[in-house]
């Protein structure tokens, strides 16, 4: 399939389940399409962008391998997307590449996922926790920057500290994701001092 052929598909997906794991199904079964899919989620201007972020969201929770080979494109465009409705499935890819990597311990994913591409997600993330974002993009940021900071000590401070500044102008899943985030940070800190 051709980058225009997949364009001009992504016509028909809506934000139904069953059109987006139909999309995603096609990525896994043909992986070389991730490519497409990620240049048309990074035509960060066009209507279609955010269809493309929602197969490559579907088809990476389900079978991260296939953003392995395009980490590099990936990491050096996420901070680009402005559409609402594409970064939700850019953080949410960042999250599921944290978890892969930190809290599964993928070996695919740590071998793949580069010390510079990871520094890309925090600085990504920290961006768009402190701009004006919609609460799923700052709670997928906080989990990855939260995972992020069991490598590197600095990230929790910070992240705590905004976490506190923004807490009270906050709505209330803003607030659950920062007390289970303050939890986890605490675990994570008893247990590094043990």
């Amino acid at each position: 399939m051709t980058l225009s052929e997949l364009y001009n598909e992504l016509a028909h997906v809506n934000h139904t389940r069953n059109k987006r794991a139909h999309y995603a199904q096609l990525v896994i079964n043909e992986p070389s399409l991730m490519e497409i899919v990620l240049e048309i989620l990074f035509m960060i201007d066009d209507p279609r962008s955010p269809k493309a972020g929602w197969i490559a969201e579907f088809a990476i929770r389900k079978e991260i391998k296939t953003l392995l080979p395009y980490l590099e494109y990936f990491t050096s465009k996420m901070h680009t997307v402005y559409q609402d409705s594409a970064l939700r499935p850019v953080s949410k890819i960042c999250e599921e590449l944290a978890v892969s990597h930190y809290k599964i311990m993928n070996p695919e994913i740590r071998s793949s996922l580069t010390k510079i591409q990871r520094e890309r997600m925090t600085t990504t993330c920290f961006d768009w926790l402190i701009s004006d974002q919609k609460v799923a993009v700052k709670a997928y940021s906080m989990t990855t920057l939260f995972h992020l900071g069991t490598e590197f000590d600095w990230i929790h401070g910070d992240l705590l500290r905004i976490m506190e500044d923004d807490y009270t102008a906050s709505s209330a899943a803003f607030k659950a994701r920062c007390r289970h985030i303050t939890t986890w940070i605490n675990k994570h800190q008893k247990l590094k001092s043990s």
